[in-house]
């Protein structure tokens, strides 16, 4: 295991005990029950008819994984090029690159209003194609660049374990959905507390893990990477479903779904591959990569609810159409003495009737009353 082109030696350590304090098992602990709380939370809102549908018709779910196994892999390579990294940082970030599957896009996915159904199945479909694919998209944009063989490295009983969280608690969520409705809401809001407060503790606790080492890699052209990376995928997946003409929930699934990586993922590949002292700070890289892709996230969100505040909904908007329609036409009708007085639905809807029953039958007569004068005239 040698990486071309390795810097000096880094005056770099990690924090003693890593990956083994108490406070890194209460980490790991938390991250699987919010997982496991939020599949679950995404589950209740998923239907099984239109799950089937994707599979049946599978155009969005294509252009999913094009978009995250073609767009991520070749903007990590080429955003290495372009900054000449050196070789041990354009392989983290390549590694970073090559790692779909990321559950944070589910939760974008939801605050956008997106296709659910459609992220489930492409979370699920990409992490179990990562088995295979990650191990062949590491060897071809790898060579040049890692003398090793990194398909050896891909963890491939962490990735089943992902598919293992990913379907058992959304398949309850299902469940929940078709047999028992009632409870639904109940559990989408405690869910969504429940994980408020586990968010909280997991930044408190990977504060006290990592400390002050997450500053050697904040450099400003790992800053630019990790930053661009997010927001190219968010763009071109955008812009790739709008090409193939999907609609728009599925259109905002497929950016987040591209732009999101699973960056436990990643971070498992550089642990198992590389000792610290080769990989020095970049062994942080994927956290840098979460930060920038929850904040561009987070930004992309607040401008669609400003939008959706700002810009009235088509149902909206033809309701006030019909609604000037009805005001300028009931004029128009009482002057020409066509206008008919019509029941409303009220709570006393018998005495409502039988009040508009006598106001037709006085105007029918006035009306009556009023031609047979004008016949005698």
């Amino acid at each position: 295991m040698e990486a071309h082109n390795v810097s000096a030696t880094l005056n770099f350590t990690l924090p003693p005990n890593f990956g083994k304090r108490p406070t890194d098992l209460a980490l790991s602990i938390i991250l699987v029950a919010m997982l496991l709380i939020i599949m679950l939370s995404l589950g209740c809102t998923m239907e099984f008819s239109k799950i089937k549908a994707h599979f049946w018709k599978p155009k969005g779910l294509a252009i999913a994984l094009v978009a995250q196994y073609g767009i991520m892999p070749l903007t990590a390579f080429a955003l290495g090029k372009i900054f000449r990294l050196k070789n041990i940082e354009a392989l983290a970030i390549l590694i970073c690159g090559c790692s779909p599957g990321g559950n944070l896009s589910n939760v974008f996915s939801l605050a956008l209003k997106g296709d659910m159904n459609l992220s489930i199945v492409m979370t699920t479909c990409s992490t179990f194609f990562a088995l295979g694919m990650m191990p062949l998209l590491l060897y071809v944009y790898s060579r040049g660049i890692y003398e090793g063989d990194l398909k050896d490295k891909v963890p491939y009983g962490g990735i089943v374990m992902s598919l293992v969280l990913i379907l058992i608690p959304c398949s309850i969520g299902i469940f929940l959905s078709a047999k028992r409705p009632q409870y639904v809401r109940y559990v989408i809001k405690g869910g969504m507390i429940i994980t408020l407060f586990l968010s909280v503790a997991v930044t408190v606790l990977s504060a006290i893990n990592v400390g002050k080492s997450i500053m050697f890699v904040m450099t400003p052209h790992l800053w630019a990477t990790s930053s661009l990376m997010p927001f190219i995928g968010f763009l071109l997946g955008y812009i790739l479903s709008a090409l193939f003409c999907l609609n728009g929930p599925c259109r905002r699934t497929v950016s987040m779904e591209t732009g999101c990586q699973n960056v436990q993922l990643c971070s498992t590949i550089l642990n198992v591959t590389f000792p610290p002292e080769v990989i020095g700070p970049l062994f942080f890289f994927p956290l840098l990569y979460m930060i920038c892709q929850l904040g561009e996230g987070l930004l992309l969100i607040a401008i669609f609810r400003c939008y959706e505040k700002i810009k009235p909904s088509k149902h909206k908007t033809k309701m006030i159409y019909k609604a000037a329609t009805t005001e300028e036409t009931i004029p128009a009708a009482v002057g020409n003495g066509t206008h008919k007085e019509e029941c409303s639905p009220s709570p006393n809807g018998l005495e409502s009737g039988q009040k508009a029953i006598q106001k037709a039958s006085v105007v029918n007569y006035k009306e009556q009353k009023d031609k047979r004068n004008n016949n005698n005239v």
